[in-house]
């Protein structure tokens, strides 16, 4: 019961800004003594019951643009199953991860002012010319970990300006949503369906689906896009640093 409280608390913040949280159910998965082998898997899945609900709600208020927001997904998606049924080490898995959400962290946190009518920046150019090419690593990558990219996606396209927060959100969602569908689909092709491991924790998809409503909802109404991206830095940093410090005691570094 405390750690589906916890997954729903973490799927109510990750979806007000369009993430599926899947950081964080991987480091709860953890600290609850979950094998590296099952954590995708089950995190893959909670990503994607958030992030397909958080993508109808956001999309019925009209803040997704399929134009825009195809070119991100059509490399992400087969990328992400390939990621998914890449075979890697426990320790590689942990240190990959890890990295990967200290630098989402710190992007998530970087100050950035909301997209208005200016002229364009250098990076919403590139973004512009060459972010069809993002979702090839951000796809494998997330396949890989068990995170269905946003949370990497998403702090490039704010400090290019690429859009308002919100629409931002949008395109996270979907992003997730895919990419989660995608992996999960590469993952259970290499380790198999583990009915064990939801017939155990089958509480916490019900969380993370009560959560991802209610935070969705309060994302497109109720916050303000710049304390909701605060809140999910310091989160993600905070998971991160937990991680880091797991890490470096297994390695008797102190």
């Amino acid at each position: 019961m405390i750690l589906a409280f916890l997954f729903f608390c973490v799927a109510l913040i990750y979806s007000s800004v369009g993430f599926g949280g899947g950081s964080s159910y991987i480091a709860l998965l953890q600290w609850h003594g979950m094998s590296a082998s099952a954590l995708p898997l089950l995190s893959l899945t909670c990503n994607l019951i958030v992030s397909t609900q958080s993508f109808v709600q956001f999309s019925r208020a009209g803040l997704f643009s399929t134009r825009r927001s195809l070119p991100f997904v059509m490399l992400s998606v087969p990328a992400a199953y390939l990621g998914g049924l890449y075979a890697i080490k426990e320790t590689t898995f942990l240190i990959l991860l890890t990295a990967s959400l200290t630098a989402a962290g710190v992007l998530l946190l970087f100050p950035v002012s909301e997209c208005g009518d200016r002229p364009d920046t250098p990076i919403r150019q590139w973004i512009r010319r060459f972010g069809f090419f993002l979702g090839l690593p951000l796809g494998f990558l997330s396949g890989i970990v068990g995170i269905g990219g946003g949370i990497f996606l998403a702090p490039i396209l704010h400090l290019g300006k690429w859009a308002k927060a919100k629409e931002i959100a949008a395109l996270a969602a979907c992003f997730i949503c895919t990419n989660s569908f995608a992996g999960l689909l590469g993952q259970m092709q290499k380790t198999g369906w583990k009915n064990e491991v939801f017939a155990t924790y089958w509480l916490l998809p019900v969380a993370v689906l009560l959560g991802g409503l209610a935070g969705s909802r309060c994302g497109i109404t109720i916050l303000p896009p710049v304390r909701i991206r605060q809140i999910t830095g310091a989160i993600v940093l905070f998971v991160a640093c937990n991680l880091w410090v797991k890490q470096l005691a297994a390695l008797k570094v102190f």
